[in-house]
């Protein structure tokens, strides 16, 4: 049976934090494991430096601390090919043949793009790498033919504009070289982990996040900051749990349901305090980080393998990639010294 091939991955703009773990990570690791995937994993610095090129250190600094949050979730390099986006000259090259089949109004209905360029308060300053990232993702997706591509609802736009150019390319080539990918969505009812402060999101930029590679003290430490009902001021005062940090990760990340259950209803009608609670999750994440936080010692303490593995999974993605490319050229016309 013929594989599909999954492309997915992260910019590297910093450690990545639980919110990574189970909106994509441990989805990653669990099609990755079944054996019906080609993955391929990109850590995708050159789309971090669209908004990052003053601070080029921080990609580089984040760079392997990405690549070791993958190896410690469980991503196997002998199951998945972990890449650098950089390092891959066909992407550059096929991203510019692509330009030439989008227009600048199609770039500017993308809802994604606009909703990030307002969120960044980029004004009348917006990057040029930037604006045309999803064209950039375009050439990330398509050089490897993937089929599958995991997103959330909200990246679906930027999935489309890609189905758009393979469209486009194939018309206007008349030969099907590109491949049309499909969209993996995780299973509803999930939604975004909120961050510590009770912020719809974790977020890296906002400082709210418990990060994989946070030691046990740490992770104490936040959770014991973390926002609960303002109004619970005593222990004996009925809680609420709708909009309370703690019991959200709780139904997330703990696995007896009937003791959280419980644990509400006590919360709910009083006589709970807040610390208990927090203790308990304290312990259920500690049961999720643990084992992750191990295996990621092994790879801080060995960063060269680390980077070994970088090298020789791009070296691989490097071999797929370029052969796209020369398909495209051949159907361009513009393999110029391959005809001869």
């Amino acid at each position: 049976m013929t594989k599909k091939v999954l492309l997915t991955g992260d910019r590297p703009t910093g450690q990545l934090h639980i919110g990574h773990y189970v909106g994509s990570l441990r989805n990653r690791v669990a099609l990755q494991n079944t054996g019906d995937y080609e993955s391929y994993i990109m850590i995708a610095d050159n789309q971090a430096l669209t908004d990052n090129a003053h601070d080029p250190e921080k990609i580089r600094k984040s760079l392997l601390q990405v690549a070791m949050d993958y190896l410690a979730v469980g991503i196997d390099p002998e199951k998945s090919t972990i890449l650098v986006q950089s390092q891959i000259p066909a992407l550059t090259d096929m991203m510019n043949q692509f330009l030439n089949l989008v227009t600048v109004a199609r770039l500017n209905r993308n809802p994604t793009v606009k909703t990030e360029i307002k969120q960044k308060a980029f004004g009348e300053s917006v990057p040029a790498g930037f604006f045309v990232y999803p064209v950039s993702q375009a050439a990330d997706i398509t050089a490897f033919k993937a089929t599958t591509v995991p997103v959330g609802d909200d990246q679906e736009p930027m999935l489309e504009q890609t189905r758009e150019i393979v469209r486009s390319f194939n018309r206007t080539y008349q030969q099907a070289v590109l491949v049309a990918p499909e969209g993996y969505f995780p299973p509803k009812g999930l939604g975004r982990i909120p961050g510590l402060d009770g912020n719809a999101k974790m977020s890296k930029s906002l400082g709210n996040a418990i990060y994989l590679a946070d030691d046990a003290d740490t992770v104490q430490k936040k959770v014991m900051s973390m926002y609960t009902d303002p109004d619970h001021i005593h222990v004996e005062d009925p809680g609420k749990i709708e909009g309370n940090t703690v019991f959200t990760y709780l139904d997330i990340f703990g696995e007896d349901k009937a003791k959280i259950a419980d644990l509400k209803a006590q919360y709910q009608h009083g006589g709970l305090g807040d610390v208990k609670i927090k203790r308990y999750l304290i312990d259920v994440l500690d049961g999720v980080l643990r084992p992750i936080r191990e295996r990621r010692a092994i790879y801080e303490a060995d960063p060269a393998q680390v980077m070994a593995i970088l090298k020789a999974g791009t070296a691989k993605a490097n071999v797929v990639a370029d052969q796209t490319w020369r398909e495209m050229q051949a159907a361009i016309g513009i393999n110029y010294f391959d005809k001869n």
